[in-house]
């Protein structure tokens, strides 16, 4: 095929396609089945193995994607220096994937703890001024300011942990990226199952249980708090996301806190490429996940913007909104990759609500990517079987900027 060629097939997605029909770097041929009007492309695309990909992404958050996802896609729909964008960034994947192959980094949430765990990542600063930064903390200064809080933390290790978030607090208006690297990775200390969280023993580290449910499952574990160095556990935890590097200089990312619908930090047509996954319904409650990070941050839970979509109907128009948004964005030839899981034990094909929206928006729909993945340890860890309730599979709509 002639350079021409190849241009003009990654402009129509034509050659995307066929590069998914022919993939078959697992072993197995993709399997393509035509239902209800749409073209389901089907195969294991990426790996499912656990901390593949590089050190950085080695945090912490709800209902996240892995790494592997959007490396798919930016590989083989952009080209270095182009502009990749996720408007439900959560940790960060997209925007830091992008950045790690060379392409501008666009993101936002309508969860300001978004912005918080990914622009430091973006950018990190060397482990040196980490270390000097944290010696500057006074650590031992600190009073326990919720005694509810006991019931993840002794006493000591609760007063260092508030004693940084008063000082980090305090230091908001003049913060710089150390500043930032450090609650970053203290907020991702803060609750998990082993001796390198702040916490005695919970739930996984990507939410954080109720006091009442901390009291029952120490109760039935018969465990206290163990003391911890909050600064020590930093460091650590900074080490080994820095043991990788850091990603390539490029320019500064396109970063918010917005509304997927409304992504007033872009200008029209900027972006080349979208790779998202929006809230599956009402499966994952950010909020209440993410109170005890909200307390560290000095995020006010109420005043959250997070939308908590129980009907299919809402679900959908909010689709649509964000599409009609997407319109504006991304150029004519860019590519949306929307990863929608599967929720309500399959019972749901978001998918298909998906292709309905689109319905009459300047988007070409190409087809619906189906990865399937073996078993995984967060799958275990939860009691999830093998491809189910989202966990193991993912369902990607693909659709083409026309114009």
């Amino acid at each position: 095929m002639s350079i021409a060629s190849r241009n003009a097939a990654r402009a129509t997605g034509a050659g995307f396609l066929e590069s998914l029909r022919a993939f078959d770097a697992f072993g197995a041929p993709t399997r393509i089945v035509e239902e209800a009007g749409l073209t389901y492309y089907v195969n294991e695309y990426w790996t499912a193995a656990q901390r593949s990909a590089h050190s950085l992404h080695e945090i912490s958050y709800r209902a996240c994607f892995k790494p592997q996802l959007p490396a798919f896609f930016i590989e083989r729909l952009t080209q270095p220096g182009e502009t990749v964008c996720d408007p439900f960034m959560g940790r960060g994947t997209t925007p830091l994937q992008a950045v790690l192959l060379g392409r501008r980094a666009a993101g936002s949430d309508a969860n300001p703890l978004s912005l918080t765990l990914t622009r430091p990542r973006l950018r990190p600063p060397a482990f040196e001024a980490v270390a000097a930064r944290l010696a500057e903390a006074p650590m031992e200064m600190g009073e326990v300011e919720r005694n509810d809080l006991l019931a993840f933390y002794h006493p000591d290790t609760l007063r260092q942990i508030c004693a940084l978030r008063a000082w980090l607090l305090a230091r908001r208006p003049a913060a710089d990226p150390v500043d930032d690297w450090i609650k970053m990775v203290a907020l991702n200390r803060l609750t998990g199952h082993s001796p390198g969280f702040f916490s005695v023993y919970t739930m996984p580290p990507n939410q954080a249980v109720s006091v009442k449910a901390q009291l029952k499952i120490n109760d039935r574990r018969a465990q206290t708090p163990p003391r911890r160095d909050v600064a020590a556990l930093i460091l650590r935890k900074s080490r080994a996301l820095l043991r990788d590097g850091s990603p390539p200089a490029g320019p500064e990312p396109l970063l918010a806190v917005a509304d997927a619908a409304r992504l007033r930090h872009l200008t029209g047509s900027c972006v080349d490429l979208v790779v998202t996954s929006p809230p599956f319904l009402d499966v994952v409650d950010y909020r209440a996940d993410n109170w005890l990070r909200n307390w560290f941050a000095g995020v006010e839970t109420e005043t959250m913007q997070i939308s908590q979509l129980r009907s299919l109907d809402a679900w959908a128009a909010m689709t649509r909104a964000v599409f009609g948004e997407l319109a504006r964005v991304v150029r004519p030839g860019g590519h949306v990759a929307y990863e929608v899981g599967e929720v309500r034990g399959g019972g749901v094909l978001l998918e298909r609500l998906v292709w309905s929206a689109l319905e009459g928006l300047p988007f070409e729909r190409l087809g619906v990517m189906i990865n399937r993945q073996r078993f995984t340890k967060t799958s275990n860890c939860w009691g999830v079987a093998n491809n189910a309730k989202g966990v193991n599979s993912n369902r990607i709509v693909l659709a083409r900027r026309s114009g």
